[in-house]
């Protein structure tokens, strides 16, 4: 296996790990996000020694791009939720 698949297998993993061992979905969401937020701070630390760029300004983009997009998919399925009756 690629060492580049691998590293992704591993990440997405670690996301959805916390919905299998915590009940509570929100709780599972927090730990979701910070988990997120450490992969996207390892990340961007690699990408920034290996290009020479920045890190606080990477990682303050590519967490707001990235908090953004999970802020905006969970309030469309809370509204979906809500409007159609759908309960998981």
């Amino acid at each position: 296996m690629e060492e580049g698949a691998f590293r992704n297998m591993a990440t997405v993993f670690l996301l959805v790990l916390p919905y299998f061992l915590i009940s509570n979905p929100y709780a599972s969401l927090a730990f979701t996000l910070v988990t997120a937020l450490m992969a996207i701070s390892v990340f961007t630390f690699y990408t920034s020694v290996a290009q020479d760029l920045p890190f606080k300004t990477r990682f303050i983009e590519m967490a707001a791009i990235s908090l953004g997009v999970s802020a905006l998919t969970f309030t469309i399925g809370y509204i979906v939720k809500i409007t159609l009756g759908v309960g998981v």
